[in-house]
């Protein structure tokens, strides 16, 4: 009798442990990386860090305001699988308006994956170095184009 109850518990222990390990080896594809923009903007002194998803229009995207001196805007085109083009905006701020100090566009660019032994917070820009007109006022910006998983 005995060897009866095992031979009938063998295939409910059998079929448990496969859907343990089918969740085990399907985990992996469940956890995907998707593209970030990560920019490192200093201003007097402060730093700030900055990120951007990508967007299916640009036109929606809005600048970010600095100290009230200068804005910010990062567009990265795109979708969760990959990114088109990044371009990049920076304004300076005067009484009456926004004037455009400075553009790049970064086309087909590569993500790279992200660890805190190694950010690269310059790794598609590199360091940029801005001047207000008139008052010569600084700002600071390096951008990466990082993998992020959710």
């Amino acid at each position: 009798m005995m060897i009866c109850c095992r031979s009938q518990a063998f295939p409910v222990l059998r079929g448990a442990l496969f859907r343990v390990l089918l969740l085990f080896l399907l985990l992996p594809a469940v956890v995907s990386a998707s593209p970030l923009l990560r920019c490192q903007v200093t201003y007097a002194g402060a730093t700030r860090v900055l990120e951007f998803a990508p967007v299916a229009d640009p036109y929606r995207v809005e600048a970010v305001d600095i100290d009230g001196r200068f804005r910010f805007k990062a567009v990265v085109v795109g979708d969760e699988r990959r990114v088109d083009y990044v371009s990049l905006y920076s304004y300076y701020e005067t009484e009456r308006q926004s004037v455009l100090l400075h553009q790049a566009k970064y086309l087909a660019s590569v993500a790279r994956a992200s660890s805190a032994e190694n950010p690269a917070p310059a790794a598609l820009t590199g360091q940029n170095y801005l001047y207000s007109p008139g008052l010569e006022r600084e700002l600071q910006y390096a951008c990466a184009l990082v993998e992020v998983t959710q």
